[in-house]
């Protein structure tokens, strides 16, 4: 069984964000970039199943310029065994890169996809499902646990009810929640490793996508307002006359 596990680069959750001057986006010139976390807990769990014997290889891809080597390279010293990059400048909406998942998928025999629920980025939470609906593949979504037993992948999923079991036919497309792992970190010998694993570079025209413009368009991202300082006061009674308006109306 092949698994093919969708990564995407953004800025280090544990960098301050700062707005660009133009206010069309974040500032990203010389600021730390990562792995998408939810991606990289896909990708553990994928190593995961290759380690057991369940998957044969593990392939990682990612949509966006050349930098973007440097994520699949991670990927690549976490213990994938090959990854793609599909080199575009442009930026795309979920499901322009649902579609071009599809093609890679297409191109290639692959009986699981494992992506993170969502991208720390924007947050959308719309690829997995799209592309499942583009393959007609069964799908489960924020997947706490997973097991592949035959041609079957039985997951759990955690909800405000409970947990949830599902039994999927293969293939399928999966994504996954924090819960699931801890991701590993590469060592230095696999980084070093990494640097001679295959690494493919697609272009668009070369894997003959339509690609619809974009719909959508951001016109400006501004800074959160700034917070009020708090007030230290010296009573109850002055706590009661300070929530008494919020109260009344």
């Amino acid at each position: 069984m092949n698994i093919l596990v969708p990564v995407k680069r953004v800025v280090d959750p544990y960098v301050k964000i700062r707005v660009n001057q133009d206010g069309t986006g974040v500032e990203t010139h010389q600021v730390k970039m990562v792995m998408n976390p939810f991606d990289e807990i896909a990708l553990e769990e994928a190593i995961r199943l290759r380690e057991k014997g369940i998957a044969s290889e593990v392939v990682c891809v990612t949509i966006g310029d050349s930098s973007c080597q440097e994520t699949l390279r991670h990927g690549l010293a976490m213990g994938a065994d090959r990854a793609i990059l599909v080199e575009s400048l442009a930026s795309y909406h979920s499901l322009q890169i649902a579609k071009i998942l599809k093609k890679i998928i297409e191109l290639e025999s692959y009986q699981l996809v494992l992506m993170g629920k969502q991208a720390i980025d924007s947050d959308a939470n719309q690829t997995p499902q799209m592309l499942a609906g583009l393959l007609d593949w069964p799908q489960a979504m924020f997947i706490s646990q997973i097991e592949i037993t035959g041609s079957n992948a039985h997951v759990i999923r955690e909800t405000d009810m409970g947990l949830e079991h599902l039994e999927l036919s293969l293939p399928a497309v999966v994504s996954v929640d924090l819960r699931l792992n801890e991701p590993r970190y590469a060592t230095l010998p696999n980084i070093m490793k990494s640097k001679s694993k295959p690494l493919s570079v697609k272009s668009l025209s070369e894997l003959n996508i339509g690609i619809m413009p974009s719909n959508l368009q951001c016109e400006q991202v501004l800074k959160p307002n700034t917070r009020a300082k708090g007030e230290i006061l010296g009573s109850i009674e002055a706590l009661i006359e300070k929530v008494k308006p919020l109260i009344q109306s």
